[in-house]
């Protein structure tokens, strides 16, 4: 059974205006609601525009994403002063630009990174482009998927490989709500593809004339983020229309999202029910702006093990997300405030959680050192 959960009444801390907080005092403690962690936030770089999605490499080293376009790594703790790639023909507009970074599965033998961007193509659109790291850069670009319809606004966009080793991407409606109900476009929705870019033979659609057969589910109004529990359940966090509940938006969504199903924009959003169409796993209204998902499988968060997280840009927190396989046991805020709009979260190979902050990104209030990745690290 599904539980709905509608949070009301958040205080919103310098959405667009004011002074972003510069975070918590050098080595201050925070702990959860229940004491069942603490942690301090240390700082990994600073000086950032921007950085949207995190890749860890096997020996711990950091490649992210800047929107403009650029490619960054982190070796040994230490930010690399230049790019080692940047995108020639990104279209970094609004919200969108050089988006998610993701590695192949087996990276460790085949070295394949791949970037999700804006592009201009007839008119403005994403792709999802393979390349190999060899180290210092990356080469040998093959295009995995393309002419995905994009717009400066809800272009998505994660990529991601599932624990069945098949990509998934997200995409967003591009602010044209029939698209996202329309089977032959692939805007509002999952795709699954293999790593080639070739459709799998046993994708939902794949023998139905309607619909583009990379699709794995439609009804999506703009995913950015998508991961994976330790049991194969997929968790999409998401975008909701804009002037629902007043000025401050509304109806973002966690969604479970499963094979085949419809998830329902623009026909139904947040707890609204339609036969044939599924509503979200939680709600938030007014909008938390949610950006980013993880679900943590680390060791030295013991209390974390399972449980979901996703950064806010509106609402400025982390949610943490206590989950029990499909329902939810209960959630809280982390660092509400303290750091700005915080848009990606990932795990590094060292067990600790890292986000990103995206202060710079047109909506925010940056302060000195903006934008940021951030890390939470244990306190015993």
């Amino acid at each position: 059974m599904k539980i709905i959960f509608s949070i009301i009444g958040l205080v919103l801390f310098g959405f667009g205006c004011g002074q972003t907080p510069a975070g918590l005092a050098e080595g201050e403690t925070v702990s959860t609601q229940k004491g069942d962690a603490k942690f301090r936030v240390e700082t990994v770089a600073t000086g950032l525009e921007v950085p949207w999605g995190l890749a860890f490499l096997p020996g711990g080293e950091l490649l992210f994403t800047e929107r403009p376009g650029r490619v960054r790594l982190i070796e040994k703790g230490t930010l690399k002063p230049e790019p080692v790639f940047k995108v020639a023909d990104v279209e970094p507009s609004s919200e969108s630009g050089l988006m998610d970074i993701s590695l192949h599965p087996n990276f460790a033998q085949n070295k394949f990174v791949y970037l999700a961007y804006a592009y201009r193509g007839d008119g403005k659109q994403v792709k999802v482009v393979r390349y190999r790291f060899d180290g210092k850069t990356l080469l040998e670009p093959k295009t995995i998927v393309e002419n995905i319809p994009a717009a400066p606004n809800h272009a998505g966009t994660r990529a991601r490989f599932g624990p069945d080793g098949k990509l998934y991407v997200t995409t967003g409606d591009s602010t044209d709500w029939n698209l996202a109900q329309k089977t032959d476009s692939l805007a509002g929705k999952t795709l699954r593809l293999n790593d080639d870019g070739s459709v799998p033979e046993d994708n939902p659609f794949v023998k139905d004339k309607n619909y583009r057969p990379e699709i794995y589910t439609i009804g999506h109004r703009n995913a950015q983020g998508l991961a994976w529990s330790a049991d194969g359940l997929m968790f999409q966090t998401e975008h909701g229309p804009s002037g629902f509940e007043g000025k401050g938006g509304g109806a973002d969504e966690v969604n479970l999202v499963e094979r085949g199903k419809n998830y329902g924009w623009a026909e139904i959003f947040g707890a609204l029910k339609k036969d044939g169409m599924e509503s979200p796993l939680l709600e938030y209204s007014p909008a938390c702006a949610p950006a980013s998902a993880l679900v943590y499988s680390g060791a030295v968060f013991p209390a974390f093990k399972g449980n979901l997280f996703f950064g806010c840009l509106r609402s400025e927190r982390i949610v943490r997300v206590v989950l029990n396989g499909r329902s939810v046991v209960s959630q809280e805020d982390l660092l509400k405030g303290a750091y700005g709009r915080i848009r990606e979260m990932a795990q590094g190979t060292d067990g600790f959680i890292y986000f990103s902050t995206s202060n710079r990104d047109g909506r925010g209030s940056a302060v000195k050192d903006d934008d940021r990745i951030l890390r939470l690290v244990p306190v015993k």
